[in-house]
């Protein structure tokens, strides 16, 4: 399979080498100082790129007939836009606040957490998230994802950042320190006890892999897929 790299950071090394171990080929390496020359040449592209290049990205490539892989986050603002394209020109779509085959787990124990704690109102429900100082966006895509899953189930209203959050609201704590990877932890506090789920990236070896198996089984397919498409939770 002949890939596309939009953006071409750490993650898109990280993703690289993971390619061309499981025998595919980059055929496009795009950062700030080149151009899309070879992106119409791939199978599929995989943008990890910032929040300011990943619209031209997406858009690119849906021009280009080339299905796309998006795990850069901080851009959803504009997702109905992309997702609009993706149609108009019978594009194949994916995108995700995280690519880890474990974050994706934890997602599917989150929202299920969610569900049998919705009649317990004694607890209250907060979520922490922990990234390395480079990140652009807070709170992290992944952590939107996770208050979604529980708003999905719950009778919250409203994510906030606010240290005063109400009553109907889940707070998020976004901590930047060190080249931490991503720790996501949700917490049901109550006056007697607590309850914790919590995930840990130890590198960036699992979004990247998530990726490329998101990639590779997006490969030659039109619509707009989402990982549990991927994974087989639907």
């Amino acid at each position: 399979m002949k890939i596309a790299l939009l953006g071409y950071g750490k993650m898109g090394q990280v993703i690289e080498r993971i390619a061309l171990e499981r025998g595919h080929e980059i055929v496009l390496k795009k950062d700030e100082f080149n151009t899309y020359d070879g992106l119409e040449n791939a199978n599929v592209a995989i943008d990890f790129s910032v929040p300011a290049a990943a619209i031209a990205n997406i858009s690119a490539s849906f021009h280009a007939n080339v299905p796309v892989v998006s795990g850069t986050t901080g851009w959803l603002a504009h997702y109905d836009e992309m997702i609009a394209l993706c149609k108009e020109k019978n594009g194949g779509f994916i995108s995700s606040s995280n690519f880890s085959l474990g974050v994706n787990l934890f997602f599917e124990l989150n929202s299920y957490l969610a569900k049998i704690m919705a009649p317990y109102h004694s607890y209250k429900v907060a979520m922490e998230e922990i990234h390395h100082i480079h990140k652009l966006d807070a709170p992290s895509g992944t952590a939107i994802t996770l208050a979604e899953g529980v708003l999905e189930h719950s009778n919250c209203s409203n994510w906030t950042m606010d240290a005063s959050p109400k009553d109907n609201e889940i707070q998020i704590e976004a901590v930047r320190t060190g080249e931490v990877p991503g720790t996501h932890t949700v917490t049901y506090n109550s006056p007697i006890d607590a309850i914790e789920i919590k995930h840990t990236a130890h590198n960036r070896e699992g979004f990247a892999l998530g990726a490329v198996i998101a990639a590779e089984w997006l490969a030659g397919k039109h619509g707009v897929f989402t990982m549990k498409d991927v994974l087989n939770f639907n």
